[in-house]
């Protein structure tokens, strides 16, 4: 298993595939990498050489991922939350921010349902 940015890369996968696994590579960020590492995109892990596992950590060192990504997002909605925008409001309460519909759908960002008894009428 080849390790880059303290994440350890499948080696029975393309190369292009496996580098998603570092939090903050996708697809295409993956195809520039080994592009600029000069790797073949269809070539799987364990046929990397050293050397090319080498130039492919200089190549992600050049953009923010891991660790310094999450803390970076998460200092990005603490300033939403702390200015008290609309998106930091609705981060604080954990509703949707992007304008969709609340009444009916939802539940990842609300949680399980909290069923609410009906009031009990007075009878006179």
């Amino acid at each position: 298993m080849a390790r880059i940015a303290g994440v350890d890369i499948p080696k029975h996968k393309r190369g292009v595939i496996s580098l998603t696994y570092i939090y903050g590579v996708g697809r295409s960020r993956s195809k520039e990498i080994l592009a600029t590492a000069q790797v073949d995109e269809s070539k799987k892990v364990s046929d990397w050489s050293d050397d090319e596992i080498s130039n492919i950590r200089a190549a992600v060192s050049n953009y923010t991922i891991e660790g310094e990504l999450r803390s970076e997002t998460q200092l990005n909605i603490k300033r939403l939350m702390d200015i008290g925008c609309y998106r930091g409001i609705r981060h604080r309460a954990g509703l949707p921010l992007r304008g969709q519909r609340t009444k009916n759908n939802s539940r990842t960002r609300k949680g399980r349902r909290k069923t609410v008894a009906n009031k009990k009428k007075v009878t006179k």
